[in-house]
């Protein structure tokens, strides 16, 4: 089974390697995906939701949430966000019966990225 959890965050960011618009200083409503992998536990479920709000709440969205992101992600692409994202959260979830098996990042409604932990 695979559990899924969707947040928001506003962030601003550069692309400091990369000759287009989106060189200048500009923001995005992300929208990030986290999807677990599992069986059920003792308590008939992967991971609970409200444990999985706290832990992202804390681990990434204070980080993240109004705020540059190239402040702490050299070139802050979807791919490195998702990347950066994936190694916080990757070991904090982990149990005996889930893991994080992807990670969307989402900077508008049609342009996103999913990361599966290929280059973790």
């Amino acid at each position: 089974m695979i559990l899924i959890k969707e947040f928001e965050f506003d962030a601003a960011h550069n692309l400091i390697h990369y000759h287009g618009k989106c060189e200048r200083l500009h923001g995005h409503t992300y929208k990030l995906v986290v999807k677990l992998e599992g069986v059920r536990g003792p308590e008939d479920m992967i991971y609970d939701f409200t444990q999985l709000k706290k832990l992202v709440k804390e681990e990434v969205l204070e980080e993240f949430d109004h705020h540059y992101i190239n402040d702490f992600i050299e070139q802050p692409t979807a791919e490195n966000i998702a990347i950066y994202i994936w190694n916080k959260l990757e070991p904090l979830v982990r149990t005996d019966n889930a893991r994080l098996c992807e990670i969307e990042v989402w900077e508008t409604k049609t342009s996103g990225i999913i990361y599966r932990g290929e280059e973790a």
